[in-house]
């Protein structure tokens, strides 16, 4: 009997770590779609400005002179 309890009680460990494991995944999985989200939005921003004034936007990154 005790060999028996020690075996449930092991077979219940592992589960938690399963469970535990699953729940990791879950949360990386969601910061993952968080910050994806995030790069859209910036991607449209930077979409939005090129549509609307390309030129201005362009210049602001181009040297002058001995800049």
């Amino acid at each position: 009997m005790p060999q028996e309890q020690h075996s449930q009680s092991m077979a219940h460990d592992d589960q938690h770590e399963e469970d535990a494991a699953i729940g990791v995944g879950t949360a990386r999985e969601a910061a993952a779609d968080a910050a994806i989200d995030d790069l859209d939005a910036i991607l449209d921003d930077i979409g939005a400005v090129l549509e609307t004034n390309a030129e201005e936007y362009v210049s602001g990154f181009v040297q002058k002179g001995g800049q």
